[in-house]
């Protein structure tokens, strides 16, 4: 057993909780080895690791494989490609793909689905790979994009239901070796492992790495696992990790880094972009990232599965926490449950304290008589200055369409979320008739065309239609 704190030392009561919920999970899930750790505000706060073997103890460097959290390093260089330039989440793979579908005699349907269809697993392509089971044979049996879609590519019309799979992904680790001219794992370790300082991430298994187990079901023994290469399979679910790369993968995650990805393209990514199957949902699936909630908690990253090894990166943005969590055992503890335990342990025993408050240190006396209280119609709003001339827009009683408005170059503010998300909010500035004594000019708001007015439905010549002559009047 081993348990550090290298940077930020948490609560002893937190320590012991974090790591009684690491043995458990070992335990009960029948696990040879299982690592865990937790992130705040960007550092590593705590790890732990639980063995089978007293004298087998993992550490941050043990690589283990880390399945499909592959997938979402493989979209981070599609969206890298994206913000390049070189391509359009709305391009049909065959716009970049049509020869090598062709040459290796793919369904042309394969070809219709978007990019951001197949990022979101919505391009209805079949979940697995032509058999035989694919994470268990090796790769070679399936060497070309033909040879995983076989004779029925799809299960579903593209677009138009959210189905996990795997073999889109082999296509979009084509489309990165077509647009850089690369083996994908090349491109990764170039683009974003390298900058990113995840050294020990790597497409086959390098010492110090685990061996995968199969622990069988009704007795306390277990078999080894073998190891195969996926071929053209590879950006489903090849690479190995670990602890240590992965606490630094969900840093990235979580602020971002322009060597590699912005902050605004991961907040694109994790966005959901599929609708819940019920009334309210728990997972959804963004641009590559996974989205649940836990205990009211929001949380994005991946998890990982493959013959031998279990893997979850979760991040809750609203707390600034991360956990990360490997295991090698085909199947064992509830592994993305046991990350977002982590984190909420944290979140419980520690929850985060607020920056103090501070007034702005310089303000415009113009965007200041704009603050207060503005009218759509009837229904009163509140208008806020924030800092760096940020605005924020929100009901005065009850729901309602609020958001957040980033200034522009251009003197106008963009809507960041909400219902007015990409939205233009303009300020109006009207003249008022020479014949009238006052010399400000009217003023009212325009947001994607509706007319925010400082009383309601007043003035009358900035609201369109006709209004009441008689004005106001009670019954």
């Amino acid at each position: 057993m081993t348990e550090t704190a290298p940077f930020d030392e948490l609560l002893p009561a937190t320590r012991r909780a974090l790591l009684h919920r690491l043995a458990v999970g070992q335990a009960e899930g029948r696990t040879p080895s299982l690592v865990g750790a937790v992130v705040r505000d960007g550092q590593l706060v705590w790890s732990g690791a639980r063995s089978a073997l007293a004298d087998q103890v993992p550490d941050a460097d043990t690589q283990y494989r880390i399945g499909s959290i592959t997938k979402s390093l493989v979209a981070v260089l599609v969206m890298r490609l994206r913000d390049e330039g070189l391509l359009d989440l709305a391009d049909p793979i065959r716009a970049h793909l049509a020869d090598r579908l062709a040459a290796d005699g793919a369904d042309p349907s394969v070809g219709d689905a978007t990019i951001a269809q197949l990022l979101a697993h919505r391009s209805g392509l079949a979940a697995e790979a032509r058999g035989p089971w694919w994470e268990r044979t090796p790769g070679d049996l399936r060497p070309e994009l033909g040879d995983v879609f076989g004779e029925r590519p799809h299960r579903h019309p593209a677009g138009h239901t959210f189905h996990y799979s795997n073999p889109g992904y082999a296509l979009l680790g084509a489309l990165v070796e077509q647009l850089r001219g690369a083996p994908w794992d090349e491109v990764l370790r170039r683009e974003v492992l390298v900058p990113l300082g995840m050294t020990r991430t790597s497409a086959t298994p390098e010492a110090p790495h685990a061996h995968g187990w199969a622990v069988h079901p009704w007795a306390d023994v277990m078999q080894r696992e073998a190891v195969e290469d996926m071929g053209v399979m590879g950006p489903a679910g090849q690479l190995w990790s670990t602890m240590a790369d992965l606490v630094r993968y969900v840093v990235f995650l979580a602020r971002g880094d322009d060597r590699v990805l912005s902050a605004a393209t991961l907040a694109e990514m994790r966005r959901p972009a599929n609708a819940p199957e019920g009334a309210v949902w728990d997972d959804s699936y963004g641009l590559g990232l996974q989205v649940a909630r836990r205990d009211g908690r929001l949380l994005f990253g991946h998890t990982g599965s493959m013959p031998g090894f279990l893997s979850t990166v979760w991040v809750s943005p609203d707390e600034n926490l991360a956990g990360v969590a490997l295991a090698n055992a085909t199947s064992g503890p509830s592994i993305g449950t046991l990350v977002a335990d982590l984190i909420g342990i944290v979140a419980k025993h520690e929850p985060p304290i607020p920056e103090p408050w501070r007034p702005l240190p310089d303000v415009d006396s113009e965007l200041l008589a704009l603050t207060g209280a503005w009218y759509w119609g009837t229904t009163p709003f509140l208008l806020r200055l924030r800092a760096e001339r940020w605005l924020e827009l929100a009901p005065l009683r009850g729901g309602g369409r609020g958001s957040r408005f980033r200034p522009e170059p251009d003197g106008t503010w963009v809507g960041l979320d909400g219902y007015y998300a990409g939205e233009t909010l303009r300020v109006v500035r009207t003249e008022q008739p020479s014949h009238t004594a006052a010399t400000d000019p009217e003023t009212h708001l325009d947001l994607g065309t509706f007319v925010f007015s400082r009383k309601p439905y007043e003035p009358a010549e900035s609201v369109p239609g006709t209004l009441d002559p008689e004005g106001w009047r009670g019954f």
